[in-house]
């Protein structure tokens, strides 16, 4: 995974899995994640839920003559964190030939429902 110097190495994701048409990563709940309440930052929430939807979708492509980028992103943000760690799954609900969309549930170490995410992709020819 390319992670290295980039948002998601900032934030701490890892990814766990992936697989066709699911990823899986986790973030953790610190100083790089929280806003100044104490609370996870929902925008590290959208930003771990769009890390999440673009690889899932980048796995589904062709990558020697296609590349994707995020087109649009909601997220409704359930409830609220103070420390731990976060797992993001994301699962693909449309696959077409130029969008995809992705569905992303962000929840607790105890199961509980953080934050649920959509997620646009665009899928773009490479330019050669």
């Amino acid at each position: 995974m390319m992670i290295e110097n980039t948002l998601m190495q900032a934030l701490g994701i890892e990814i766990v899995e992936v697989a066709d048409g699911k990823v899986t990563a986790t973030m953790p709940v610190d100083e790089r994640t929280r806003q100044p309440f104490g609370l996870l930052h929902g925008g590290a929430s959208v930003a771990l839920a769009e890390s999440v939807a673009s690889i899932g979708a980048y796995e589904l492509v062709d990558k020697e003559n296609e590349a994707v980028v995020g087109l649009e992103i909601n997220a409704n943000h359930i409830k609220g964190k103070r420390d731990g760690t976060v797992t993001a799954i994301g699962t693909v609900l449309h696959r077409g030939k130029s969008t995809m969309v992705w569905e992303v549930k962000i929840h607790d170490e105890n199961d509980q429902l953080i934050c649920i995410s959509r997620c646009t992709i665009a899928v773009i020819k490479l330019r050669k």
